[in-house]
């Protein structure tokens, strides 16, 4: 699946995100990139806590944010979505640590 990307960006300096998990705890996690698709008009934001799961691939997280109001992130909820961002994420070129 080919989509069209509006608008997309590699974050060249770290920034960071807070979000609240179920307990109370604030967690800062690295944007990687943010993009906007064509097929969805929704911006998306790609970030990771720089943690490894059991196969040592670095944990991923992808959500729908809304550039003006940066308190609110709502989750990728259908499969078509999911695989729209996945899409762009394999054409993103990230930069080796």
């Amino acid at each position: 699946m080919e989509e069209k990307i509006i608008e997309e960006g590699i974050m060249e300096e770290k920034k960071f995100l807070e979000l609240i998990d179920k307990n109370g705890n604030k967690i800062k996690y690295e944007i990687l990139a943010a993009f906007q698709l064509a097929s969805t008009e929704k911006n998306y934001v790609v970030y990771t806590d720089n943690t490894y799961d059991e196969k040592r691939k670095l944990n991923v997280f992808a959500a729908i944010y809304y550039p003006d109001d940066d308190s609110r992130l709502d989750p990728i909820e259908t499969e078509e979505e999911w695989d729209a961002v996945e899409c762009v994420l394999a054409s993103l070129k990230f930069q080796e640590v």
